[in-house]
């Protein structure tokens, strides 16, 4: 089994592509273009779910002796020339696409390429592995491209609602059945049936669970999913699915302001507290206002308190089948 790892908050620099983790960006804005690299490696393993269950994965990694679901998010700038170097260790073919932007072709096992493109309309986007249809990206080959207006630290696009702070939160939904037909060759031939559903790669735990304080396992806690601010720190969530299974985002304490769906700006901003985030590479870009909370319920008293992020598919919020508060969901911390 290859270690699972998340890459630590580090700080901005163009000799290299600005990632987070795949969760909390960081960005300042500059007056040039720059030219950034990343290398990935395609790497495959188990990861272990809420239930002790071992569940077979391929990601897009830092290294090839590691496993990371999903790829790091990364960050550039409009008019950035952006070069990506893909070494495949596994013994199957598999690719590196953004859709319309660009298509590594394939690359066979043990191979490397390399793929260059100029960064263009500012916006989020879904890197993913299309080699084999959709199964790939299902397997956890995916991640998120955020590309920010030419000279802007603070906007989705040129003239959009500004923000403070920004996220990505890619969700995911996995059938082990599929996971393990798809590790031994075979396409899977059972209905579709999800056990697991993560955000940012984990799955949430309730106080009292095991390891409930452990960041690294409990998505409540991670801070590449976790919204934490105080009254004015408005935050941008990039949001992404992976998974073949339409959601409701809900957050709890305000209305989320709801400005582009599926790569397309919206004509009017509005402000609601439930999203529609279609499955197959659907995406949303909604603003979280950290003001004080007059839409929380029970009401809040304060500019200080704890509110939940869930989907409204009841099935998301369990794992393995009845692990209730298991699921995709994490916390909205006011400070």
């Amino acid at each position: 089994m290859k270690r699972r790892s998340f890459l630590k908050l580090g700080g901005a620099s163009v000799a290299s592509m600005l990632a987070a983790g795949s969760g909390l960006l960081t960005w300042s804005s500059r007056a040039f273009a720059a030219t950034i690299e990343k290398t990935f490696y395609i790497t495959d393993g188990e990861i272990t779910q809420p239930d002790d269950v071992n569940v077979y994965f391929r990601g897009f990694s830092n290294s090839a002796n590691e496993l990371n679901v999903p790829g790091d998010s990364m960050i550039v700038q409009e008019g950035d020339t952006v070069r990506i170097t893909v070494h495949n260790t596994l013994n199957t073919t598999h690719n590196f696409v953004i859709d319309g932007v660009v298509d590594s072709g394939p690359i066979g096992a043990g191979q490397s390429t390399t793929v260059e493109f100029v960064a263009g309309n500012a916006g989020t986007y879904m890197y993913h592995d299309n080699q084999n249809g959709q199964y790939n990206r299902l397997l956890g080959m995916h991640g998120g491209l955020a590309v920010m207006p030419a000279g802007s630290s603070n906007e989705l696009y040129a003239g959009s609602r500004t923000f403070v702070k920004q996220h990505f939160w890619l969700f995911h939904d996995i059938d082990p059945v599929w996971h393990n037909e798809l590790r031994n060759g075979r396409t899977p031939t059972t209905n579709y049936s999800p056990r697991y559903f993560t955000l940012n790669g984990l799955s949430s735990r309730p106080p009292g669970a095991p390891d409930y304080n452990d960041a690294s396992i409990n998505a409540n806690y991670d801070p590449r999913s976790k919204l934490k601010g105080s009254i004015g720190d408005r935050t941008l969530l990039r949001m992404l699915n992976a998974g073949l299974c339409d959601q409701s985002v809900h957050t709890h304490a305000n209305h989320m302001e709801w400005l582009a769906e599926n790569g397309t700006a919206r004509a009017e901003v509005w402000e609601k507290d439930c999203l529609y985030l279609e499955g197959r590479m659907g995406g949303l870009d909604a603003i979280f206002p950290f003001h004080v909370a007059t839409d929380a319920y029970p009401p809040a008293t304060g500019q200080t308190g704890h509110f939940p992020m869930h989907l409204h598919t009841e099935m998301s919020q369990t794992a393995g089948g009845g692990l209730y508060q298991f699921g995709a969901m994490t916390v909205i911390e006011f400070v």
